[in-house]
């Protein structure tokens, strides 16, 4: 019997990652945008649920846990993927993330909470 298939890729240390930072993480064949955000790791797949287009290379607000895609300015919550302005009307995926003994970042991006 074969082990199963990991679904957590690392993603990098906590200390490299403070409080009000953001980075990109690639994933496989996708991108997952990583937000440290009032003291919470927060983790969406790097895709607006309007047209597809990159969503974490926008602009975001720490303070409301949002990110507004660079495109066409609709805006999601960090914490739940839930769109919250127009054009975008559909929840953008969201991923666990939990940090190690090691101090290490960790993404299950096997286990999406929202699926669009």
């Amino acid at each position: 019997m074969e082990p199963a298939a990991t679904t957590e890729i690392e993603a990098l240390p906590l200390e490299e990652l403070p409080d009000g930072s953001m980075r990109l993480v690639p994933a496989g064949m996708h991108t997952v945008g990583l937000y440290h955000c009032q003291g919470r790791l927060h983790a969406i797949e790097d895709r607006c649920t309007h047209d597809d287009g990159p969503l974490c290379e926008g602009e975001w607000d720490c303070e409301a846990c949002e990110v507004v895609c660079p495109r066409h300015g609709a805006r999601f919550d960090l914490r739940t993927g839930t769109a919250l302005s127009l054009p975008a009307y559909l929840p953008v995926a969201t991923y666990p993330v939990r940090v190690r003994d090691d101090g290490m970042i960790v993404i299950d991006v096997g286990s999406p909470s929202q699926t669009p």
